[in-house]
């Protein structure tokens, strides 16, 4: 019994210390943060981009923030993977912050984004917008195309997102159009 009395008493005794606050307060974050206004909050997101019954691709984000009557998704550290029209995935594009709006069916990626095809096109940028009615990716920034054996540099692009067909708006040579060799 003694025994007993004495565990419990070092038990209390723990309990007490680890409770003491040594005049120590936890952090905390200075003004508001995007979760003090959002009408919902999503963790591990996963949804479908489907554009008239078509699946245009998958989305994915760690978290997501909704606004404007549940039609905006500020989302970060996001993924989408792209399919063609019949349904194959032929790209991914990450982004370190994006928006998906269900009103105009568009998903922006912000930050360090990346588009990667299956043919080995790698399109950086540090914003890129998918439009999906247009089964289009464009930009109207500073990018960088690299594909094997040549790499292309310029400011703003439209492109389907396989990176097949692509627009440059602004680059050394002026304004241009391309086909990639083999399409």
């Amino acid at each position: 019994m003694r025994r007993v009395v004495v565990a419990l008493a070092g038990v209390l005794f723990m309990v007490v210390a680890a409770c003491q606050q040594n005049g120590a307060t936890p952090p905390v974050k200075g003004g508001r943060t995007m979760a003090d206004s959002a009408e919902q909050v999503m963790v591990g997101v996963r949804a479908l981009l489907v554009d008239q019954g078509v699946q245009r691709g998958e989305m994915f984000a760690d978290t997501a923030y909704v606004f404007e009557d549940q039609t905006r998704f500020d989302l970060r550290k996001v993924r989408a993977t792209f399919n063609s029209s019949t349904g194959v995935k032929d790209g991914v594009m990450t982004g370190d912050r994006g928006r998906y709006s269900t009103r105009d069916g568009t998903l922006e990626g912000f930050g360090n984004v990346v588009i990667v095809t299956n043919e080995g096109r790698r399109l950086t940028s540090p914003h890129i917008k998918y439009v999906q009615a247009a089964n289009e990716v464009s930009s109207d920034t500073n990018f960088t195309l690299v594909e094997p054996g040549r790499t292309v540099s310029g400011i703003g692009f439209r492109a389907d997102p396989q990176l097949t067909r692509i627009s440059i708006l602004r680059n050394l040579g002026g304004q241009g159009s391309f086909t990639l060799p083999g399409q």
